[in-house]
């Protein structure tokens, strides 16, 4: 789907009966991020999320934006990266099932943990002995089952209803499926519990492809409540689709020696064992009392997870190569390649990496080249197998400047003029600002082109310049606001240095730098002091300073805006070394504090040098409880050995 084809009529559908309206991204944007023509990296934290939910309910309608891959290695691992204790991570993902109201589910149905590696799966299992040993039970003769991950329509047979999973405490009764003449697999009965609603795929492939997209699209219509279409009656009638119950699914079953010893042969051997579209295998032990021991999360049960294959390639032929102008001046070249489908999603374009590569291994029009997508928006190109004679570019695309060569890369040295350089630094600054929204690429993009291209400048503007640019009175008011809004919100100093995209200088080493030194000081710094600093050598130093020279003027401009700066605390030199009571320690704080908030004593935690957790494990050093703390944490601190103070006893220990 490209950027100017829009979002499908069904789609549009899907999301107009979930009353559904867009709020940070536009219609475009959406289908622009989908189609891979704006990077994750350049969305606010606020678009990434409304993206997720975008995509999700159109994947769960059965008309998806993005493959399920995409999904899970790209938009929501970048949302984990940044926040792996945001809310959305937490809560399953619903099926979106538009017209019928909800009902409360017998048992609660979960999402499912995933893992894209073998060590993932090692350290699930050590998870497993950990809490094996907790329980007296002996690890080594535990049953672990193994089964294949089907990809339908997630549902709960209880034997007079059925149930969508929706989010994962309410869904919808959809019992009509049944009475349409819908059959359990394998000669099965009503009343088996949770399973997928499946289309045989053979059958799919036979009689439904030039119907249907992908059988996910066919497997909705299944269930919605309007009059069946001839394709699904047949499918039905003729027993291809079905409801298939997970405790009817083939499986391993043994312990884990002899799993993790013969692991890809078995999951190689339950990838194939069905008729079914799968999307993973699903690992779980079947020892009751180890699972109430491991009970779950809001998302997932800790006692199953699902193994994810990331990586399949096919062969494509290069339709040509596009230069494109990054921040740092750097002209990276992206395979535009003839449209091909790699694990459901229609690939369209491939990173080249840099021009010395497609130079020296011929990448141009008309190449054969092996592509590989392992969750990336953009594949990567693994191998060139028919090479050509490619086509270099001499002048920035953005500027039209000459190109240098540097190292591996071409280079547009005109950086204080060249569009494409001064949009994406714009980007960036809001971006790692964080808190701000509504300066994605398509709106610095029009405040660019209306001549707008000095950061201190567009907080200068009025509701009456956004409307001059091209933004609606609605719009113009928003981006107002949010201006307003960014310099009053307490953002840390390391953040805000590092929001100016100096070389060497990201958020770690930006954190690390003022932990030295003051924010005042920063660009006044002689080289030997930040060589003085752990882990900063006489290279970084001097390409510090070098950025730091060449933004000092922009520093001191937005700087004087008065932004709402926290201040990193400055070592002690007993911190330094590793000193202090809490310097390592991991603390989960709960219940309502006297004091302060509870993010304020995360902070005051975090410049001790401890780490702060969510939830309490067997890794869990300090649990600080304030008022009104549930009973069941206090119990499983105890069980765990988790050291329990109160509030008054954890600010004693402050140094």
């Amino acid at each position: 789907m490209g950027k100017n084809d829009g979002l499908s009529d069904v789609q549009k559908t899907i999301l107009a009966e979930a009353k559904y309206t867009f709020n940070s991204l536009s219609e475009e944007e959406v289908v622009a991020i989908g189609a891979g023509e704006i990077a994750v990296a350049a969305l606010s934290d606020t678009q990434l999320e409304e993206f997720l939910q975008i995509a999700n309910m159109l994947y769960r309608g059965g008309e998806e934006l993005i493959a399920d891959a995409f999904y899970d290695f790209t938009f929501l691992a970048e949302l984990k990266r940044r926040n792996p204790h945001h809310p959305f991570l937490h809560t399953v993902e619903p099926e979106v099932l538009i017209e019928a109201k909800t009902v409360e589910l017998p048992v609660r149905m979960l999402s499912t943990e995933k893992a894209y590696d073998f060590a993932a799966i090692v350290n699930w299992a050590k998870r497993i002995e950990k809490a094996a040993a907790e329980c007296g039970r002996d690890f080594a003769s535990l049953v672990f089952r193994v089964m294949p991950k089907l990809d339908g329509y997630a549902a709960y047979d209880d034997g007079q209803t059925l149930y969508t999973r929706g989010d994962g405490r309410r869904g919808t009764d959809i019992t009509r499926v049944f009475e349409r003449g819908l059959q359990v697999a394998r000669g099965g009965q009503r009343g088996l519990g949770a399973g997928e609603v499946v289309v045989s795929r053979s059958y799919f492939s036979d009689h439904l492809a030039p119907l249907f997209d992908n059988s996910r699209n066919f497997q909705a219509s299944l269930i919605k409540e309007k009059e069946l279409e001839a394709p699904a009656e047949e499918a039905i009638s003729s027993g291809h689709a079905v409801f298939f119950p997970f405790s009817l699914l083939p499986s391993w079953e043994g312990p884990w020696a002899d799993l993790s010893a013969d692991f890809e042969n078995i999951v190689d051997r339950l990838w194939s064992e069905v008729d079914y579209d799968i999307d993973g295998i699903v690992l779980e032990i079947s020892d009751a009392t180890l699972r109430d021991h491991l009970g779950a999360t809001r998302h997932h049960h800790r006692w199953q997870i699902a193994y994810k294959k990331n990586t399949e390639t096919a062969e494509v032929k290069v339709v040509r190569v596009i230069p494109q102008t990054s921040r740092s001046g750097r002209v990276n070249p992206v395979a535009e390649v003839e449209p091909t489908r790699l694990s459901g999603a229609l690939i369209q374009r491939a990173t080249a990496h840099h021009y010395n590569m497609v130079r020296e291994k011929g990448v141009g029009p008309g190449a054969i080249i092996l592509l590989s997508r392992s969750g990336e928006v953009i594949p990567k190109i693994e191998e060139v197998l028919i090479p050509v004679a490619p086509d270099l570019p001499s002048a920035c695309p953005s500027c039209g400047s000459p190109l240098v060569w540097e190292n591996d890369y071409l280079l547009c040295i005109n950086n204080m003029n060249c569009p494409a350089q001064i949009t994406h630094a714009i980007e960036h600054f809001f971006k790692v600002l964080g808190n701000i929204d509504g300066f994605g690429p398509s709106s610095v993009r029009k405040i660019f082109d209306g001549g707008k291209a000095y950061i201190p400048e567009i907080y200068r503007l009025g509701e009456e310049d956004f409307v001059g640019l091209g933004f609606g009175p609605k719009q113009a008011e928003n981006m107002v606001a949010q201006l307003q809004r960014s310099l009053v919100l307490p953002i840390e100093d390391w953040r805000f240095l590092a929001a100016f995209g100096m070389y060497r200088m990201g958020m770690g080493n930006c954190e690390k730098l003022l932990a030295a030194h003051p924010l005042q000081r920063v660009f006044s710094l002689a080289r030997e002091e930040i060589i003085a600093i752990k882990g900063f050598s006489e290279k970084t130093a001097e390409e510090m300073l070098a950025g730091m020279k060449a933004t000092a003027v922009l520093f001191d401009a937005l700087y004087g805006l008065g932004f709402n700066l926290i201040s990193t605390p400055i070592e002690t030199a007993d911190e330094a070394t590793g000193a202090g009571p809490l310097r390592g320690k991991l603390i989960v704080f709960t219940g309502s504090m006297q004091t302060g908030s509870r993010e304020d004593m995360k902070k005051q935690a975090k410049a001790l040098g401890a780490k702060v957790g969510e939830s309490i494990t067997g890794k869990t050093d300090l649990l600080v409880c304030g008022e009104k703390v549930g009973a069941a944490k206090l119990s499983k601190a105890e069980s765990l050995g988790v050291r329990v103070v109160t509030e008054a006893e954890y600010l004693a220990m402050l140094p």
